[in-house]
């Protein structure tokens, strides 16, 4: 089941970035943020969980690609799904049920920058309906110290 994401998810929104972070091929990020800055940096809105067995298993959500006027409407996505659960689709789950409420809510174009070795998550996008525009060489290092390449993917929204 997908559904709007609740203050009281944080706890499991919070392990399964912890997850990501651990694994190392989906963030730069070094630390999971607490829930006030996350909260603050990203939109109020398009925030979803997957649950299964009541138990939230994946997560989604936009962050504002700017806070000038001319981007109020475009955003970045992020979708993290818990280690146990990859491969089954719940991923693709939440990315599409993300592009219908971003289009409900205004955005016309969503971006993600993922890892060139993150092979699962941009055949994800792919099927999405994002198209790659754009590759970044060794780009930044992660926290392991290695350089990373990424694969910026973009989908607007139909007109």
């Amino acid at each position: 089941m997908i559904r709007t994401m609740e203050t009281s998810d944080w706890g499991r929104v919070k392990e399964i970035y912890e997850q990501a972070l651990l694994w190392g091929g989906a963030t730069f990020e070094t630390a999971c943020p607490d829930y006030r800055e996350w909260d603050r940096s990203h939109a109020g809105s398009c925030r979803l969980v997957a649950e299964r067995d009541g138990q939230v298993v994946g997560w989604a959500a936009i962050r504002p690609a700017s806070p000038r006027e001319a981007y109020r409407g475009v955003a970045e996505v992020s979708v993290y799904v818990d280690e146990a659960c990859q491969g089954q689709g719940i991923g693709t789950q939440l990315l599409r049920a993300l592009c219908r409420e971003s289009e409900r809510s205004g955005y016309w174009s969503l971006y993600a920058a993922i890892f060139a070795s993150n092979k699962a998550s941009i055949s994800m996008h792919r099927a999405c309906g994002f198209r790659e525009i754009g590759y970044r060489e060794r780009i930044a290092k992660d926290r392991f110290g290695i350089w990373r390449n990424t694969i910026m993917m973009e989908r607007r929204m139909p007109e």
